[in-house]
């Protein structure tokens, strides 16, 4: 099998049942005693005493249960809110802390799958692994052109045993889901199948190098971003040869101050490139644990293993903006269909009880103002929420919300005071105000509008918060503003605001010095002329004159 299918998966085991028989009582014997465990700590009040015990149990029954359910404590090492902190820390050691496999093993998978041998692939390489994963375990090596690589080398023997244990996941998923809260229900199988489909897709190394160049080719213009460049020659689907690229973890802060980086700055390329994956090219790196993510010794973030991904459709992405435009902008109810089309809520859902809940619980996180933002109550009420109404997990969703959790706590480690939407709204805001997309025009205007009323406060707010980020450029946006009002598309917006001006009978010239205020010290005559010109220079004598008659039709002071 090459690709994962539930079904094909079910009917083999259907045929050999004995097989399924002796893993699930291997699985039932290693957990048994676990779960034996903590009820004699709970009876002989010890459950202190044994924390840590308990705690390096679990991770070693998922190290010897295998790589299955590695990656299920791994996905579980970024859960927070549904593991007590001291599993918690032992689950993270599952992320690069796991037993090798014999080296001579390896170098016999290396030249079957390259069809040479070592000497011939390779002019030197370590002869024991740097780094051991769930999958696979790393080594470095020089090629004889002079390159310095690391080369990936898969499991032995990996495909029959993660296909029985995904056929054990998705039958005790489908009988135990009903059973379990959160109303998960019948979407449990959803998720294990989505947690199959990923696993397939990340012991295929020849789609995670196709991963690692798509994913180079969006940040291509970043500087901020590095990924490595894939040797296709020395590569196949079970041995992949990539660059080596000199780094440190990021969870390793003794290095990273050592090395004098701007830990803030590298919060921020984290968190941005994120956003970047999420909202603008909808292909992201669904599992960037400490082990993925690097800093190098220039200030770079580094992303080493594109097994995990997934892309969002254009519909899904502009629904993500279209959440966050709503929850700015406190409308409560848009935001209900938002989880709609985004499948936390399904289409016969009636959302009219709903509403006042996500007010309740989002107007408390949010506060007075988007700065007030707090990410933890959010997740923690949310999951309330969860309980009381037919909210769901969508199976893509799990990996997004995996993958934010995981950058944020790796932000954490590094700034304790960090908080997300210190960087998430500059960044949005800056898109809105600078994106030349129509899509992102629209969003713009539902935010400037409520009612068919301007927001004057609120273009405010969205020019201060992007200002907080010391690249932000006032004019480029201002020429982009002048552009567009000047345009066939903007004939709308250049009403309203000649309305706003002059709304309730004055001129809101209070409203405009503000505004003034705000960015006076960003314009400098010279520059805003060459705005000026720039934003004329595409229109004609003819479209620059059917300007003026909309503009006067709209004025209400008129002179006697």
């Amino acid at each position: 099998m090459r690709r994962y299918d539930w079904e094909t998966i079910d009917r083999y085991y259907r045929r050999h049942p004995w097989r399924a028989l002796w893993r699930t009582l291997n699985i039932i014997w290693q957990f048994t005693g676990f779960l034996v465990g903590l009820k004699k700590d709970e009876w002989f009040n010890q459950v202190e005493r044994n924390r840590s015990t308990r705690a390096i149990q679990l991770r070693q029954i998922l190290t010897r249960l295998g790589p299955t359910f590695i990656k299920v404590g791994q996905a579980l090492s970024t859960r927070p809110d549904l593991v007590r902190k001291d599993f918690l820390d032992e689950l993270t050691k599952l992320q690069d802390q796991l037993p090798p496999f014999p080296s001579p093993l390896a170098f016999s998978i290396i030249e079957r799958e390259l069809d040479r041998s070592i000497e011939e692939v390779y002019r030197q390489i370590s002869a024991e692994p740097i780094a051991a994963a769930s999958l696979g375990q790393v080594y470095r090596a020089k090629l004889h052109t002079g390159e310095a690589v690391a080369v990936k080398v898969q499991r032995p023997n990996l495909l029959p045993t993660l296909t029985l244990d995904l056929y054990l996941m998705r039958w005790a998923a489908r009988w135990l889901g009903p059973w379990l809260p959160l109303n998960l229900g019948h979407d449990l199988t959803l998720i294990v199948d989505e947690f199959g489909t990923k696993l397939f897709e990340e012991i295929d190394y020849i789609n995670e190098g196709r991963n690692a160049e798509k994913f180079a080719a969006n940040f291509q213009a970043d500087a901020t971003v590095k990924v490595p460049d894939i040797y296709w020659r020395y590569s196949s689907r079970r041995v992949l040869t990539l660059e080596w690229i000199d780094g440190f973890k990021l969870t390793d802060t003794t290095k990273v101050r050592e090395s004098n980086l701007d830990t803030d700055r590298l919060i921020e390329i984290g968190v941005t490139s994120g956003l970047r994956q999420l909202l603008e090219f909808g292909f992201f790196h669904a599992d960037p644990h400490p082990g993925n993510l690097f800093a190098t010794p220039n200030g770079q973030m580094a992303f080493i293993d594109f097994g995990m991904m997934d892309q969002l459709s254009q519909e899904t992405k502009e629904t993500l903006v279209d959440s966050v435009v709503h929850l700015i902008n406190k409308e409560y109810e848009a935001l209900a269909h938002d989880f709609v089309k985004l499948g936390f809520l399904t289409p016969d859902t009636d959302i009219t009880p709903i509403v006042p809940a996500l007010e309740s619980v989002l107007g408390n996180a949010m506060g007075e103002s988007v700065k007030d933002f707090n990410f933890k109550t959010i997740t923690d009420q949310f999951a309330e929420l969860m309980y009381e109404y037919p909210f769901r997990l969508p199976a893509k969703f799990a990996l997004i919300i995996r993958s934010l959790i995981t950058q944020e706590g790796l932000a954490l480690s590094l700034n304790p005071e960090f908080k997300i939407i210190d960087i998430a709204y500059p960044y949005i805001a800056r898109r809105l105000l600078t994106s030349e997309s129509a899509e992102l025009r629209r969003r713009l205007l539902e935010v400037l509008f409520k009612d068919g009323k301007f927001q004057w406060e609120r273009l405010e707010n969205l020019i201060a918060i992007a200002r907080t980020d010391t690249n932000f450029d006032i004019l480029p946006t201002a020429q982009l503003g002048l552009q567009y009002l000047l345009s066939e598309e903007g004939q709308y917006l250049r009403r309203q605001l000649i309305l706003a001006l002059v709304e309730d009978d004055r001129l809101h010239t209070e409203e405009v010095r503000r505004l003034w205020n705000l960015i006076k010290d960003d314009i400098r005559p010279g520059r805003l002329f060459s705005v000026a010109i720039g934003a004329l220079a595409g229109f004609s004598n003819e479209q620059t004159s059917t300007l003026i008659p909309p503009v006067s039709a709209f004025m209400p002071f008129r002179e006697e």
